[in-house]
């Protein structure tokens, strides 16, 4: 077993998948822009969007994503007490019922390939968002679990620790 000695460690590039599939990127970047309008167009929260992808960013192990959520959901408002609870947001107050569907449907179809999102999970998140919203939604979990996969995989990107 080793042991690290050092507070700071890197963790070293598989791929840099930008130089190695750049349409690939230039493509994923593009959806992630077009799933941020559809959010913005049906008005949905900025620091909500935040937590759902740190959620489903922690559950896929991706630590440059979830070291960037959080920092986006710091400057989107979010207090840092909630931030710190996303990871136990079932057995924490702080969240709404609204949040808590979203939530829980973030970490259904995260791991869909073990819950096969059953339509009970589909009713609770359709009880709290308008279809367009769950839309939305939908379109944000999957662009953000593309992206986690690539940085589990490949990871092209390191986060770096802020003073």
């Amino acid at each position: 077993m080793t042991t690290i000695t050092d507070p700071l460690h890197s963790i070293p590039v598989r791929l840099d998948i930008d130089a190695a599939v750049p349409a690939f990127t230039k493509a994923l970047s593009h959806l992630d822009t077009t799933t941020t309008r559809a959010l913005d167009r049906v008005g949905f929260p900025v620091a909500l969007r935040e937590l759902v992808r740190l959620r489903a960013s922690q559950l896929n192990g991706c630590s440059y994503c979830v070291d960037s959520h959080s920092s986006d959901a710091l400057t989107a408002g979010e207090s840092v007490q909630r931030l710190m609870a996303v990871a136990v947001w079932r057995e924490s107050p702080f969240f709404t019922a609204r949040e808590r569907a979203a939530l829980a449907f973030t970490e259904c179809v995260t791991l869909a390939s073990r819950t096969k999102v059953p339509a009970e999970e589909y009713a609770a998140v359709a009880d709290h968002f308008a279809p367009e919203e769950v839309g939305a939604l939908l379109a944000l979990i999957v662009t953000i679990n593309a992206w986690n996969t690539i940085g589990v995989a490949a990871r092209p990107w390191e986060p770096t620790l802020r003073q």
